[in-house]
This record gives C-alpha cells, sequence and structure tokens, in this order.
C-alpha cells in the first residue's frame, strides 16, 4: 500500500456552474443568456435539452449546501449568472439576482465552506450578444461594470474570484467550431473574442486592486496535455500548438505581456492576428494571485498538414487508454506534465486544479446506490498525480472535483453525467453516488491510500 498526503490547508472542493444547475431560467428578473437562446435552438444541443430546469438549484440552496456540508469540502467553486443580476448585461440591477448569490454565500459560510466565484462561465447576456457580443468591445466595459458590482457586494464575503472560465471553450469552441454558445464558425472573430476576453479580465484585476478587495484573483484556462506522436521537431511543434493554444495564449499575455511569438507566427501565417489597440497589452499584463488548471484528458498528437490536421496541422492518434464515456481518453500523467510545465513556465505560481473529474453514466443498481467505481480509479489516479506535482515543490494549494452533482452538460444535453451525485432529472432527487463517499473519505483524511 502507498500513501499519499496532502498538506493540513489543502483546499479541497467541487465546482459547478449557473447555467448548468440552477434553472429557473425565466424566474425573479433574470434575463436570457446566449446559452437559453443557443438551448432553445433546434438541433443546437443533444435531444433538444436545454438549462430551463436543469439541478433545480436556484430553489434548492439549502439543500444543495447540506450536501457540501455531508461531504465534507473546505471549499465550493460555483459562477454567477450575468443576467440574472445585470438582465440586458449593464444598467439596472437585478436585487432578485443579487438576493440569491447572497443567500447562497451566506448559507456556505454557515456552514464552514469557502466560496470561490466565478464571475463568467459562459452565460453573458443575450443583449450583449445582440450587440456584437465578445467579438466587441462594448462587452469588455459591460463586463468591468458587471465585475465591479460583484466585487462591491460579495467583497467581504468571497475571498477567492476567477474572472474567466475556459477562455478557449469562449473563443475557439464557441466562435471558430461551432459548438457551443453562440455557435459561430469564423476564425478571426474567435481570436478577436480571445484578445476581449483578456482585456476584459486585466479589467477587473485592476477593478479588484483599485477597490482594495480582500483576498485572491485568477484565471481558469481548459488545459489538455499533447504528447507527440514521434520525436521529431514536426509532431513536438505540433504538440506545443495544441497545448499553447488553450493555455500560453491566455497565460503568455498576462505574465508577460505579450502573446507566445510561436502562437502569434501561426496565425499570422493564416493571415489572423489579434486586435490589439495601445494599452491592451499593458492592460492585460496585470499580476494575478493563481492560476486555476481545467483538466481532464490528453491526447497523442502528430503533425499533418492536410485537413486532417485541422487548423493547427495537428493530428490527435490514439493512445489506446480507455475513454470515459464521453470519449475522452484517460492519461493522467498529463495532469503532472501540465503542472509542471505551468510551475516552470510562469515562476512557480499558486495553482489551484479548478476542475478534474470523469464522466461515467452509472445509473441506480437495485440496491438504490450507484456503484461508479471507474469514477474512483479516475480520480485515484489523478490525485497522485497531484500529489505527486506538490511533493515536487510545485505549489499546488487544492483540487476542486468536476462536478458536485450530475448536470446540464452543454451541447451535450443531458446525456452526460459528471457528478459526485446522481440526479433524477424527473423528480430531481439527488443521491450520492460511491464516489461521493470515497471522495468524502479522502478530503477527511487528508491523504491517498492505494
Amino acid at each position: 500500500m502507498s500513501i499519499h498526503m496532502f498538506p493540513s490547508d489543502f483546499k479541497w472542493g467541487v465546482a459547478t456552474a449557473a447555467y448548468q444547475i440552477e434553472g429557473a431560467y425565466n424566474e425573479d428578473g433574470r434575463g436570457m443568456s446566449i446559452w437559453d437562446t443557443f438551448a432553445h435552438t433546434p438541433g443546437k444541443v443533444k435531444n433538444g435539452d436545454n438549462g430551463n430546469v436543469a439541478c433545480d438549484s436556484y430553489h434548492r440552496v439549502e439543500e444543495d449546501v447540506q450536501l457540501l456540508k455531508d461531504l465534507g469540502v473546505k471549499v465550493y467553486r460555483f459562477s454567477i449568472s450575468w443576467p440574472r443580476v445585470l438582465p440586458q448585461g449593464t444598467g439596472e440591477v437585478n436585487r432578485a439576482g443579487l438576493d440569491y448569490y447572497h443567500r447562497l454565500v451566506d448559507e456556505l459560510l454557515a456552514n464552514g465552506i469557502e466560496p470561490f466565484c466565478t464571475l463568467y462561465h459562459w452565460d453573458l447576456p443575450q443583449e450583449l450578444q445582440d450587440q456584437g457580443g465578445w467579438g466587441s468591445r462594448i462587452t469588455i466595459d459591460a463586463f468591468a461594470e458587471y465585475a465591479e458590482l460583484m466585487f462591491k457586494e460579495l467583497g467581504g464575503k468571497i475571498k477567492h474570484w476567477i474572472t474567466f472560465n475556459e477562455p478557449w471553450c469562449m473563443a475557439f469552441l464557441s466562435n471558430y467550431l461551432g459548438v457551443h454558445a453562440p455557435g459561430n464558425k469564423d476564425l478571426q472573430l474567435a481570436i478577436d473574442v480571445s484578445h476581449h476576453l483578456l482585456v476584459a479580465h486585466g479589467r477587473a484585476v485592476t477593478l479588484f486592486r483599485e477597490l482594495g478587495i480582500s483576498g485572491e484573483i485568477g484565471i481558469a484556462p481548459n488545459t489538455s496535455w499533447a504528447v507527440p506522436y514521434r520525436r521529431t521537431k514536426e509532431d513536438m511543434e505540433a504538440c506545443l500548438r495544441v497545448n499553447g493554444w488553450s493555455g500560453d495564449w491566455y497565460l503568455d499575455p498576462i505574465y508577460f505581456g505579450e502573446y507566445p511569438k510561436f502562437m502569434l507566427d501561426w496565425y499570422e501565417n493564416l493571415g489572423y492576428k489579434p486586435p490589439v489597440v495601445d494599452g491592451d497589452m499593458e492592460l492585460i499584463h496585470q499580476p494575478i494571485d493563481f492560476i486555476g488548471i481545467n483538466y481532464y484528458t490528453s491526447s497523442m498528437n502528430r503533425y499533418n498538414p492536410g485537413e486532417a490536421g485541422g487548423m493547427l496541422s495537428s493530428e490527435a492518434i490514439s493512445m489506446g487508454a480507455p475513454k470515459t464515456d464521453i470519449g475522452w481518453e484517460i492519461y493522467a500523467e498529463g495532469l503532472y506534465d501540465l503542472l509542471r510545465y505551468t510551475a516552470d513556465k510562469y515562476g512557480n505560481p499558486t495553482l489551484y486544479i479548478t476542475e478534474n473529474g470523469a464522466c461515467y453514466n452509472d445509473g441506480l443498481s437495485l440496491d438504490g446506490r450507484i456503484h461508479d467505481q471507474r469514477r474512483i480509479d479516475y480520480l485515484a489516479m489523478h490525485l497522485i498525480q497531484a500529489s505527486r506535482a506538490i511533493e515536487d515543490g510545485i505549489n499546488l494549494k487544492g483540487y476542486m472535483e468536476w462536478s458536485l452533482m450530475d448536470n446540464f452538460e452543454w451541447a451535450e444535453g443531458y446525456g452526460m453525467r459528471f457528478g459526485l451525485v446522481h440526479v433524477d432529472y424527473d423528480t430531481l432527487v439527488r443521491t450520492p453516488k460511491d464516489s461521493f463517499y470515497w471522495y468524502k473519505g479522502v478530503i477527511s483524511r487528508g491523504w491517498l491510500d492505494l
């Protein structure tokens, strides 16, 4: 048996996102978001699913916080629905929406759980999308207004803030590949969006400092780890582009004040470049307190200049590893490699694993329980790599499993389950899975034994 110890102050937690769990999409003054529009458009989400009800967490604050308390987490990462507090994106404030988040945060604090807040997890107010969305600099100003509102409302209660969750998804998955809302397929638009997100991030960090908000602020890019198929220059550079697409492209401007040259040159050779104006890079280049790491999977990649290689001329090759039910290969060592790369490149900053988890669609057994041993195995493999990183001197301070409960999985609808808690979408009954109790044990001990 081997034991993997974690520091006594390690922040164990779970994560969720507003549109995926809250429901109440048209209640108490909430405005429409791009995800309401997208999910209500036929053919965009599997089975025609939408987040109208989701897990109904809006009406079940006490019940869901009790689940968190039973689990024993120290932190809960959640996101705020921008259109719930500013229905038009700017201007008139919806007090009922703010009251909901005060109630949630107060309930967490009363139960000894630290709130870890994401300002933006993809649900842009539709009113702003109608004015150009993240492709327009209007939205940068609107985000600054929204961030200032939330800092002033909750800054005395929340000590950890994330500006943006997974900017690659917001820019490229949503505006180049068209898989997520708003569903565009325009590479220059995606690059524009990625730049405007970074400028908005810089504006929010600047406001955070100017307002004197106590605590920490950072960003959470979605990251994977590409392994070269061959040790050739072409394959290694292809992997560098794959990793840089979702990681370096966002973190280099924050830490170094400039885009990574290998990515900038690649885009410019294709005829594209970010819409930088005077002052942008200086604004983006604000010190942050931590990086959130969202990690699920890795890939083996080789150079392919043809159509199969896509925009990055990089083709993913199966590693032959087991896959989760959503089809993502499992490569836990990629988490360590990613943490090591991030620590080495950016001066060993404070890191939190802000998302890590697995989709397994196990249902209720005859004994009334959900025996999701595969999820337990997945989490154990990745926690070993987290422990390895800490022992190797990487400044990893916390781990937030995705997700507390099964929920609306974006374009996959309700067909993919990531939760530690099973949700019956007809009755909304919550049932903790075997993985819930396993993770509870890890948290209570502070160590993992295998």
